[in-house]
């Protein structure tokens, strides 16, 4: 008894981690924004949904773009908030306002209603393929009915739209800025999910293609769950080696730990594993061809602009955090992951005959030339990451735009032989595309020059310099298959009754405008991003 009223007379004090609410502001907007977001659809009318979805996702993201902008201006610099779970330092800045920016022409493609009547989004995510009449002719998918439009309106009406997929994309956005930002591995991990899950369910949500839409999401899901397993192992075999989860203290256990090094490095393999899966970095490139052709094409933007972000940030807070001493170690094995992530890209990127399965496979490549910038534990090899990131970003969303626009009668028309003779139906379409296509191919006054330069030249002077030699021999076979869709626009007889080229909406001409226009100011005057870039580097 007297044991019992010891502990009924102890005080129970639980103490607060410390909060910096200025810091971690972006951050909270876009959560409670999220948040927000789900109560409205839950309680507004279905036909008030759609605008004011819209409306409340873009001002939250430039509310916290504004936010973010107004603390790296006055704030203080590098900080530790949520009981050091989070490190808000000025890599973390950049690429959270990366995030917000490219997360904004992403939703205004994700509710153009224009380019697909009713919008992209099935208006009950349970339909099946052939659940309605089999009216359409399958384009390869399998199905009668793949690509029968699923209204769910009454005859007469404009065909309704899903818009659950709004608060997806603002918890989807919220879980990337923790992923880049978290300074533990749980918080990591808790962020990964928190960016993932949103992410499976909005690839199966296709209007058109259910069956390509839903096994797009499955792969993706199943994948992600063994991704994310491999990253758990990961943590548990760290923290058996340093004893904390925290990556600057299994910084100081690489230092002076009697541990094994078995389970720092076998740690250290399990958590690439989770995160290169979500940066499309061959050989766990697998499930990126399928989902990118499954997906609807404006969520395949946002995955393949932002969460291109999130992984690469958080990939490089993890090497030059945590194991930034242990580099000669790592880096011989990281030498392989980029060659063939290289190599994988731009020799199968030669034989597709889907666009967005090509720029899937682009992605692939370019991956592997994002794994130069995370190896590079140097300034530089910081600053030219995350401009790489930020420049690809916006080339994406505007390509993927662009992909939206030409389509046929069973909708989008990704197949290759759609873009024959595109400039002759289209002129300023095709001359968009193929400067777009030139800045994925790294030509001078584009921002996909400048980003590889960046990135190669801060390889080569730490020490990378084969590397960089087999970059450029895979950049210039990827331009291969960049330069035969610009073939096929100019030089190409279109068919008879061949796709129409749409005329955008407002929401997607300004998406397509920004990252175009971004894709050419980045090349011309890449000097003020570069030097916020080069400003600071990863703290923990």
């Amino acid at each position: 008894m007297s044991g019992l009223s010891v502990l009924a007379q102890a005080p129970t004090q639980i103490q607060m981690p410390p909060i910096d609410w200025a810091a971690s502001g972006p951050l909270w907007i876009v959560f409670v924004g999220a948040c927000v977001s789900v109560l409205l659809e839950a309680f507004l009318p279905r036909h008030q949904r759609w605008p004011v979805q819209v409306l409340w996702t873009v001002l939250t993201l430039v509310v916290a773009l504004i936010a973010l902008g107004g603390y790296a201006l006055t704030g203080p610099g590098a900080v530790l908030t949520f009981g050091s779970a989070l490190s808000v330092d000025t890599p973390s800045l950049f690429l959270w306002g990366s995030l917000l920016v490219l997360a904004i022409p992403s939703v205004l493609l994700l509710a153009d209603r224009s380019v697909e009547p009713g919008g992209v989004f099935v208006a009950s995510a349970a339909d099946r393929a052939a659940a309605r009449g089999g009216g359409g002719s399958g384009g390869g998918d399998g199905a009668a009915g793949e690509h029968v439009d699923r209204s769910y309106g009454l005859p007469g009406q404009a065909p309704t739209m899903q818009t659950e997929p709004f608060p997806f994309v603002l918890f989807a956005v919220g879980g990337m800025m923790a992923f880049v930002a978290a300074n533990d591995l749980l918080t990591m991990f808790i962020a990964l999910e928190v960016l993932s899950l949103p992410l499976y369910l909005l690839c199966g949500l296709a209007r058109r293609r259910r069956l390509l839409s839903q096994e797009a999401a499955v792969k993706y899901f199943l994948l992600g769950a063994f991704g994310s397993a491999f990253f758990l192992y990961g943590i548990a075999l760290l923290y058996g080696y340093a004893g904390s989860v925290r990556l600057t203290a299994i910084s100081e256990a690489t230092a002076g730990s009697l541990a094994s090094d078995t389970l720092l490095f076998a740690g250290l393999a399990l958590l690439l594993v989770g995160l290169l899966f979500k940066g499309s970095v061959a050989p766990f490139h697998t499930w990126t061809p399928d989902v990118y052709q499954g997906a609807p094409t404006p969520v395949t933007a946002f995955m393949a602009a932002c969460t291109k972000v999130a992984a690469f940030g958080a990939i490089a807070r993890v090497l030059y955090v945590g194991f930034g001493s242990t580099v000669w170690e790592w880096r011989g094995v990281l030498w392989a992951v980029a060659i063939v992530s290289m190599v994988v890209g731009a020799v199968l990127g030669l034989t597709q005959t889907d666009v967005k399965r090509m720029i899937a496979y682009s992605s692939i490549a370019h991956a592997g030339f994002l794994m130069l910038g995370a190896m590079t534990i140097t300034p530089a090899g910081t600053a030219g990451l995350v401009f790489y990131l930020v420049a690809y970003g916006f080339t994406t969303i505007a390509v993927f735009g662009i992909v939206s626009l030409v389509r046929g009668p069973d909708g989008e028309a990704s197949h290759l032989s759609a873009w024959a003779g595109l400039a002759k139906r289209s002129p300023l379409v095709a001359g968009v595309m193929t400067f777009l296509l030139l800045a994925l191919a790294g030509i001078p006054l584009t921002s996909g020059f400048t980003a590889k330069f960046a990135v190669f030249s801060a390889a080569s002077a730490d020490g990378l310099a084969p590397l960089v030699v087999i970059a450029l021999i895979a950049s210039a076979v990827a331009a291969f298959f960049y330069l035969r869709i610009v073939v096929l626009m100019y030089f190409s007889e279109p068919a008879a009754d061949g796709p129409a080229v749409v005329v955008p909406g407002a929401f997607t001409t300004v998406a397509i405008t920004l990252g175009t226009l971004a894709t050419l100011l980045l090349g011309i005057i890449p000097t003020p991003v570069l030097d916020w870039a080069a400003s600071g580097a990863f703290a923990g």
